[in-house]
């Protein structure tokens, strides 16, 4: 496990500089790749852990650092303005991985993200903002960022990817309602949407959940 680090840009990019770890296939070999987004609090570093329950081969995850552990300050469901310049600092973090996976000549088609909590939201909503046809998108308790009545006026097609939403119905930190809200916009821009709703099963990760993203990630892997 690697990771590399570039100069801080400043306050008005609070990102910038921030690490990447990575793990699994050397980038400039591999055939695919995932992206994985922690949650508030966590690590880089503990959200490739998850890389250890998969046998993919030619697979290279990388998982970017939040600058202080949080990609925004306040809840995903406040208004944007309130988690700026955090958000938009972040969604251009996402935007570099994304280019240095393709300047590995990786394809998009053969690129996955997966987002737990705030890695999450952040994910579903970089995929939103960028949509095209990627290798899957997995989105572990999460939605799209924004309080309710967000103009959801998104461009592009996901063109099919594979999208998983998995969520609690009672989780704390996120409403039944934004996941709900969250399938029918990835739906809208052509992803192939699952939604899994568990009862009473709080804030965390299932392994019905774990299982979906290793076959996603063995599916991209194993792509002619």
């Amino acid at each position: 496990m690697t990771a590399n680090r570039s100069p801080h840009a400043g306050e008005s990019d609070p990102h910038a500089g921030q690490q990447v770890a990575t793990a699994g296939a050397d980038l400039a070999d591999a055939d695919a790749a995932v992206v994985f987004v922690h949650g508030r609090g966590a690590t880089a570093e503990g959200m490739l852990e998850m890389a250890t329950e998969f046998d993919a081969e030619g697979v290279a995850y990388l998982a970017p650092q939040a600058r202080g552990r949080t990609w925004y300050p306040n809840s995903f469901l406040a208004p944007i303005d309130d988690n700026e310049p955090s958000l938009s600092s972040a969604l251009s973090f996402l935007g570099r991985v994304r280019q240095r996976v393709a300047d590995a000549e990786v394809p998009t088609d053969r690129t996955c993200f997966v987002g737990f909590s705030q890695g999450a939201c952040l994910s579903s909503e970089f995929l939103a903002r960028n949509a095209q046809e990627y290798g899957g998108l997995a989105v572990l308790s999460g939605g799209l960022i924004g309080p309710d009545g967000t103009p959801r006026e998104y461009e592009g097609s996901l063109d099919g990817t594979p999208v998983f939403l998995g969520c609690s119905d009672r989780d704390p930190h996120i409403p039944v309602e934004r996941v709900h809200e969250t399938r029918d916009v990835l739906d809208d821009l052509g992803g192939d949407v699952t939604e899994r709703i568990y009862e009473g099963m709080g804030h965390g990760i299932n392994q019905e959940e774990m299982e979906y993203v290793r076959n996603l990630v063995e599916d991209v892997a194993s792509i002619e």
